[in-house]
């Protein structure tokens, strides 16, 4: 049984506001929830029988803990997700603090930067990719979308759990960086990237989905990479969707 104060709270949280007033996010779903109960702190959780059955050992844990766990029926589920279909299981998570410096990171692995990249599904998607090929932090615009929308929580596909994503004054950033930290972009300009010799380690830009990247990061950019279309210089859509291209870039640089 669920109280409607408790739905009325989840529900809240769907805005960004009430998000950041408690420093708290939704996830939904039985695999997404088992991947984040490993790492981020559950304050709330509410779930079918059946998925109480089957994870009994962490309904213990968080009772242990003092935390509220409320067993719902698949009707009381459907009144709090945010989901068309839920799936057995919703908590709420307290959003985590991460201190990262870039330049320590940066000279030894590749990160990604995303340049105001406002839709949450592209976000989520992104995430995602980061977590398949080995990216462990991704540097956002402040411009850019939510990580703990729900919709970018879920589009994660678990990937929050493994890929830290800050929040930051890009150019402030990129201000700071020291010599010799390589900074890629991808632009209709730029050299064909199967050809160009890439490193493994740096910030690779993503750009918003409409306007690229901004002319203030575009300046600090010291590799730039264009992705040829097939066969080259034929007419074709004007760009890739941002989460596509982030693929193909990804894939390229891990492939060498």
């Amino acid at each position: 049984m669920i109280s409607k104060n408790k739905v009325k709270y989840v529900r809240s949280l769907e805005m960004k506001k009430f998000r950041k007033a408690d420093a708290v996010f939704v996830a939904e779903g039985y695999k997404l929830v088992g991947d984040l109960l490993d790492v981020f702190e559950c304050v709330y959780l509410v779930a079918t029988a059946e998925w109480i059955s089957t994870y009994d050992v962490w309904v213990r844990k968080l009772k242990n803990r003092g935390i509220e766990v409320d067993e719902v029926t698949e009707d009381e589920l459907k009144r709090v997700s945010f989901q068309e279909t839920p799936q057995q299981v919703l908590a709420v998570f307290k959003q985590p603090v991460y201190e990262v410096d870039v330049n320590v990171v940066a000279k030894k692995e590749l990160c990604l930067m995303l340049d105001d990249v406002q839709n949450p599904g592209n976000l989520g998607t992104i995430v995602r990719l980061a977590d398949w090929f080995g990216i462990e932090h991704i540097f956002c615009s402040k411009g850019c979308a939510d990580i703990y929308n729900p919709k970018t929580v879920q589009a994660t596909m678990g990937g929050l759990a493994r890929v830290q994503v800050h929040y930051v004054d890009l150019v402030e950033m990129l201000r700071g960086l020291e010599t010799g930290i390589p900074v890629y972009g991808t632009f209709l300009d730029g050299e064909n990237m199967y050809q160009k010799k890439l490193g493994n380690k740096g910030l690779i830009v993503m750009g918003n989905e409409g306007k690229g990247v901004s002319k203030d990061v575009e300046a600090f950019v010291s590799e730039r990479l264009y992705i040829p279309n097939y066969p080259e210089g034929h007419e074709t859509s004007e760009s890739l969707n941002v989460a596509i291209a982030t693929a193909i870039v990804c894939a390229e640089f891990r492939r060498r």
